[in-house]
């Protein structure tokens, strides 16, 4: 007999514990429709950015004002953002488009970093039949002035303005620098995240030498890059009253199986299916399912969280302890 891969995330229901993650795969119809057919359980739209929302809010002052006297910078404010090519519309009826097409729930996901009027965006993602958000926050605190309260005050402020807006359950994509990242969790939850996603990679900019530029330069995750998520799922794993979804460095059916033992309620792919394309899911589905078979396991449920830190037999592993054996026990060729 099989095993059972269902997995609740968020008070959802999923098939199996495999979620596409924002990127561009989650884009286009057609795109999220071979993602399905090949396994995944959701989907997370790619972002909706705060900027592109107040963009599109000033660009309709702008047209009701039409003619009036104007500051000559106001018109260079937002010039990147002529770019995109999805402001609000497109983006709500992206999610409308989705949720016609699809079986498998349909996340949106809203990226900020300020509290404020845009946040009222999250009704109408709600209307457009949005089945939860995931709430992104991007914020890079490089004031000396910005106290660490205050930057962790803006998140919890954020996701309380974002919560109280909407009746579905919001997600927070978390960034990996809190200095008490337990803390910081229990308080987000606290604020009314019904689930962290752990964690965020940001982008990060690299220098062009021979054109003496900065430029933004995005790199696809490896596998080694899961263990950050697999600790601290593994920690707050029955510490938090949320959800936990694990994001960037699963590649394969042994990463996924890690997380998952570590306490992950989902596991979200981005840079492998970009890489492997859409049918990839199906591989990672299907391994999952074998070694649950072989070893015993009658489902998602009965194995998460096997070996969190509250369930393994050594929980000081995910801790200090952890990191002086692993230098200590290293050799070296050339030593």
């Amino acid at each position: 007999m099989s095993a059972d891969l269902r997995s609740r995330y968020l008070g959802l229901e999923l098939k199996n514990p495999i979620v596409a993650s924002a990127s561009p795969l989650t884009g286009s119809i057609d795109s999220l429709k071979r993602l399905e057919d090949a396994g995944v359980a959701a989907v997370v739209l790619p972002s909706l950015f705060e900027e592109q929302i107040e963009h599109e809010e000033m660009a309709t002052h702008d047209l009701m004002l039409s003619g009036s006297e104007m500051s000559p910078e106001a018109s260079g404010f937002f010039p990147e953002m002529q770019n995109y090519n999805t402001g609000p519309d497109h983006y709500l009826k992206l999610i409308a488009e989705a949720k016609k097409a699809l079986a498998v729930p349909v996340i949106p996901s809203l990226n900020g970093y300020t509290p404020g009027g845009w946040t009222q965006i999250a009704k109408q993602l709600e209307q457009a039949g949005a089945d939860a958000i995931e709430l992104n926050i991007y914020f890079l605190a490089t004031d000396p002035a910005d106290s660490s309260a205050a930057v962790e005050k803006r998140y919890v402020d954020l996701v309380a303005a974002v919560s109280s807006m909407v009746s579905i359950p919001v997600a927070v994509k978390v960034s990996p620098y809190f200095s008490a990242m337990a803390n910081m969790a229990a308080r987000l939850a606290d604020a009314g995240a019904a689930g962290l996603v752990l964690f965020n990679r940001f982008v990060q900019p690299d220098i062009l030498i021979d054109e003496l530029e900065v430029a933004p330069r995005l790199v696809l995750s490896t596998s080694d890059e899961l263990r950050l998520a697999l600790r601290w799922i593994a920690i707050l794993r029955g510490r938090v009253r949320a959800s936990l979804a694990a994001t960037g460095g699963a590649h394969t059916p042994d990463d996924v199986l890690k997380l998952l033992l570590a306490g992950a309620d989902c596991v979200m792919v981005a840079s492998s299916l970009l890489r492997q394309g859409p049918a990839h899911v199906s591989t990672l589905v299907s391994n999952v399912e074998k070694w649950m078979t072989e070893r015993e396991y009658t489902s998602v449920e009965q194995m998460k969280g096997s070996l969190s830190q509250q369930a393994c037999p050594d929980p000081a592993a995910f801790e200090r302890t952890n990191y002086m054996k692993a230098l200590t026990s290293y050799s070296s060729e050339y030593r």
